[in-house]
């Protein structure tokens, strides 16, 4: 079962069963340097954390697997998340090294963009990076956010992107 596609992958839930993916992509300090997050110590603890994803549940939205319509392979990951604390829902991407630079997460976060303001009819998503984090900028930038204010992330120099749903001009 996947919630999307686009033209070269599939979107389904994360499930316990994608432990080893989610820890082998989280072990490779160069995908997390932007990131703030530790790495999982064992597969056990990826799995663990996979069994108590709420997301989905909660709030419909989530981090979802992104897989590779051709060869059926696991790339990362990508989607909306809500934080309840700020009351908002977040684009966030993920990919394995080897996959960057291919366009996965502009891809897919276009599609993620979309299905939040037009099918779950969002009045905003924002995307937060460290400014040192070019790339995943370049990203927001390229899916149509704009530039909102910096903010201090986790001790670096961040920046928040926002789109917002124009509803005057959506059905």
């Amino acid at each position: 079962m996947h919630i999307l596609e686009t033209e070269r992958t599939k979107i389904r839930p994360l499930t316990p069963n994608d432990a080893e993916h989610f820890y082998l992509l989280n072990m490779d300090p160069e995908v997390l340097k932007y990131t703030g997050d530790d790495p999982f110590e064992t597969v056990a603890a990826a799995k663990e954390f996979l069994e108590q994803y709420d997301q989905y549940e909660k709030y419909g939205v989530g981090r979802w697997a992104v897989i590779n319509k051709e060869n059926e392979a696991f790339l990362g990951w990508c989607g909306l998340k809500y934080s309840q604390e700020s009351k908002e829902y977040d684009i966030g991407f993920r990919f394995y090294r080897k996959y960057w630079n291919m366009g996965y997460a502009t891809e897919t976060s276009k599609a993620f963009i979309d299905y939040g303001l037009n099918t779950l009819k969002l009045d905003e998503i924002v995307g937060r990076a460290m400014t040192a984090n070019v790339a995943s900028v370049r990203v927001l930038q390229k899916i149509g956010m704009d530039y909102y204010k910096a903010f201090d992330f986790e001790g670096h120099h961040g920046v928040i992107y926002t789109v917002k749903r124009m509803s005057s001009y959506l059905p």
